[in-house]
């Protein structure tokens, strides 16, 4: 029988429902029985005990939120009887002892990528279009449609013939309200030119001049490492030549990261141009030539230490942090166990957590730079009249996230429960296997980006509510934490995790399925949703407060 409720914790004063519940019904769990006073709606939760005002609520085995006024046991937890809470942290002394899972099944197995000259493995092979300031993304847009439709790397396709037919259909006096929209995307990914490059990637932004210097000194950085990164083959730079991102800040940001890069780097300048025709058509023909080397590269086998996975969710809801990110979290575990880097961001979404991977930081430097780095994000939030207090959005709060510290103690358990390596700011990147933690916001584009930035070459995103966020560079698994969502949204998602919850997987089974996955996704055996679907997003972070 299908369990009813669940406590997280031994410790935790709060249950969590598995399933809609009715005001009135009991159940039980563990041996004691609860009289609910209200409706609790899956995914919400309500208090084990009678809780008095100002009362600690624990969830995850840690403090989530103070109770506001006196409550009966059975009661809904609500944004209006609880108030965000999270435990003080601070560096201590700390012997974190850590039992590595058991890799036997995947300790010989290799995952089939593209080997760079750095001795880095990347799980795809894309052409990267960079411009330096927003003045070159209309000429960027004019060569993506023209590159896309012609090598066949197009997604609208389908779209095109369906806007065709409601021409048609206008023009003929047909009513279009019984049109249907087209539902799959079978062919779209045919007839390609270049059978080895993945894509052609365009980084089109906002930034680059205007604002303030250091806006451009880190997106320099930010492209810098995007060119570097490990799916990239070769890249293509449009510049207008005035703006504050100089051509020579970003060749020198690439070398100061890579001193041994080697990629192709095609340089057009449009303000050294013949005319914009002309730069163009240029642009093309060099990328076109460069294309031709770049798929002479193919996949060859690499152990499983080469991969970098970033974990990251988005549309989180009440089962995120018993389902998916646990889910997420075992399998980051037997990467780490199996020489592999894992990447744990969005600082915004580690409040209340902060404790627990502060003692499983190895280095006492990285310890407290992880801290310094909180506190300034923190203290920058409030100075703007918010907080981290104010992370969870409408959707989360409705599907049962009602602090920032239960939506973070959930989003933490992504990072599994190994021992952290290292902390890197915004677009350092990872040097040292394991799991690293890296500063970005919790925004699901803006973190993602980072975590590419930093090498990420897949990207693990857990979904309650359903996110159709992806990368340019990096391919973006979508890990659905409920059979719903994946029943409602399977176009977007890869992986459904709601056996978990239905009781008929395990937290460990389901982490090896994810595991699998990501080899077959590493080799392009598979090709997720957000990759099929050019989910190309792409968000620098300009270090202002960003949640």
């Amino acid at each position: 029988m299908k369990q009813l409720v669940l406590k997280v914790h031994p410790s935790d004063n709060v249950l969590v429902a598995l399933s809609d519940l009715k005001a009135g019904e009991t159940v039980s769990y563990q041996g004691k029985t609860y009289t609910l006073v209200h409706d609790i709606n899956a995914k919400h939760k309500f208090y084990a005990n009678d809780m008095a005002s100002g009362e600690d609520v624990l969830m995850y085995g840690t403090l989530v939120g103070k109770v506001q006024y006196p409550l009966k046991s059975g009661s809904l937890m609500t944004t209006d009887n609880l108030k965000h809470a999270a435990a003080p942290y601070a560096f201590r002394p700390y012997q974190y002892q850590w039992e590595a899972p058991d890799v036997t099944k995947f300790k010989d197995r290799t995952f089939n990528g593209y080997h760079r000259g750095d001795g880095k493995v990347g799980t795809a092979n894309y052409w990267l279009f960079v411009p330096t300031v927003f003045c070159e993304n209309r000429n960027l847009d004019v060569i993506r449609e023209a590159l896309h439709n012609e090598l066949g790397y197009a997604v609208t396709a389908k779209y095109k013939a369906y806007t065709h037919h409601l021409v048609e259909a206008f023009e003929n006096g047909v009513d279009i309200g019984s049109l249907v929209a087209p539902m799959t995307f079978e062919g779209v990914r045919n007839k390609r030119t270049f059978k080895n490059i993945d894509g052609i990637k365009f980084l089109n932004h906002q930034g680059g001049c205007g604002g303030i210097r250091q806006d451009a000194a880190v997106l320099s950085k930010l492209l810098a490492a995007y060119a570097d990164h490990p799916n990239v083959a070769g890249v293509t730079v449009l510049s207008l030549g005035c703006q504050n991102l100089q051509v020579a800040d970003f060749t020198r940001d690439i070398k100061e990261r890579n001193p041994d890069f080697n990629k192709p780097l095609f340089i057009f300048e449009q303000q050294q141009s013949q005319n914009e025709e002309n730069l163009i058509a240029e642009a093309i023909k060099k990328t076109f030539e460069g294309l031709i080397e770049a798929n002479k590269i193919e996949r060859k086998p690499a152990p499983l230490s080469k991969l970098n996975v970033g974990v990251k969710c988005g549309g989180s809801d009440g089962f995120s942090g018993i389902s998916a990110n646990p889910a997420v979290g075992y399998c980051s575990d037997l990467l780490v166990a199996l020489g592999a880097t894992v990447l744990l961001a969005e600082f915004p979404e580690l409040c209340g957590a902060e404790q627990n991977l502060i003692d499983r930081t190895i280095d006492e430097a990285a310890a407290k730079k992880f801290i310094s780095l909180m506190g300034a994000y923190s203290q920058a939030a409030e100075n703007a009249g918010s907080g981290f207090h104010m992370n969870p959005s409408p959707g989360n709060i409705k599907d049962g996230l009602i602090t920032d510290a239960i939506k973070s103690n959930g989003a933490a358990k992504k990072g599994g429960t190994s021992p952290i390596t290292d902390v890197l700011d915004y677009t350092e990147p990872a040097t040292k296997s394991g799991l690293n933690l890296v500063c970005t916001p919790g925004n699901d584009v803006e973190a993602t980006t980072g975590k590419a930035a930093s090498g990420a070459t897949l990207i693990l995103f857990t979904t309650g509510l359903g996110t159709p966020t992806g990368n340019p560079v990096c391919p973006v698994i979508k890990v659905a934490t409920n059979n719903a969502l994946t029943k409602r949204m399977g176009d977007i998602i890869d992986i459904n995790t709601g056996p978990v919850i239905e009781g008929e997987k395990t937290i460990e089974e389901m982490g090896e399925d994810i595991l699998d996955y990501c080899i077959k996704a590493a080799s392009g055996e598979v090709i997720p949703k957000s990759v099929l679907l050019n989910q190309d997003d792409f968000i620098p972070w300009k270090r202002g407060v960003s949640l």
